[in-house]
């Protein structure tokens, strides 16, 4: 009777060690499931301009060039890219002699179709397609092509709706808006939840910065960089732009940034 008593007590025992080892290794394994989801969503976000319409964007592994110009010379201090977003066929944001001289190995290049037309067959492998409206997730990356497209009758020769794209990238739980060539167009100005927003205005290629500056107060960034200034007169007036924008809502962090030597 004792003998049976003893080995009920000792499985007893057995089975109460199982359950909080079990337990010891759930909450272990939970706790390491955090850890994880937590450093996914501590990436940080940063970018530095290059030049007019080029920026180099970093987020945890990957670093993004958009719209890479210059020559392999201006991104000499950066990582090779896993992502190249290109928003428009034009030489500001096109250059194909500055994308052989980079190091694109295992690089997906994201850009609307009349963008991967002027590309020889050699590229082509490294493509993802995106025309107006489509989304994609890109090395875990949300991305969103926006229409971009001039709406003054004296502009509409230099950007058609549907050519080219701007986009919306999801960095975790930040939405960052790049606007390419565009005028205010009701795509823009219906965005919504935009963290940051690179905002062009250039004339007579894209549009004034009033115009910029309304549909800025339209759509609520919490933080607008413009970029895309430099226009046929000279650079656009961005002290009056960041004046509109302060004036109607100062809510919105107006950033000021070099995108042009001497600037």
């Amino acid at each position: 009777m004792k003998k049976l008593l003893f080995i009920t007590l000792s499985m007893s025992v057995l089975l109460t060690s199982c359950k909080e080892n079990t337990k010891q290794e759930t909450t272990s394994e939970m706790t390491n499931t955090e850890v994880i989801e937590q450093t996914k969503t501590k990436a940080s976000l940063d970018f530095t301009p290059i030049t007019h319409a080029t920026m180099v964007m970093n987020y945890g592994d990957e670093t993004i060039y958009v719209d890479p110009t210059g020559g392999k010379a201006a991104f000499a201090d950066f990582k090779q890219p896993t992502i190249v977003l290109i928003t428009d066929i034009h030489g500001d944001h096109l250059s194909i002699n500055t994308l052989k001289e980079l190091n694109l190995n295992g690089t997906i290049i994201v850009a609307p179709q009349a963008v991967v037309d002027k590309f020889p067959e050699d590229f082509k492998p490294m493509f993802k397609v995106l025309n107006n409206g489509q989304t994609a997730v890109v090395k875990d990356i949300n991305i969103e092509a926006i229409p971009m497209y001039n709406l003054r009758e004296e502009a509409l020769k230099f950007h058609e709706k549907g050519r080219g794209n701007g986009y919306v990238l999801t960095f975790g739980d930040e939405r960052v808006y790049i606007s390419g060539d565009t005028e205010d167009i009701p795509e823009m100005r219906n965005l919504k939840n935009i963290d940051k927003a690179f905002v062009c205005m250039n004339l007579p290629y894209t549009m004034p910065v009033e115009s910029a500056a309304s549909a800025v107060l339209d759509f609520k960034p919490k933080t607008v960089y413009p970029y895309h200034f430099r226009g046929t007169e000279g650079l656009s007036d961005v002290e009056k732009f960041k004046s509109i924008v302060n004036e109607g809502n100062p809510d919105i962090n107006v950033e000021l940034l070099e995108w042009y030597p001497n600037q």
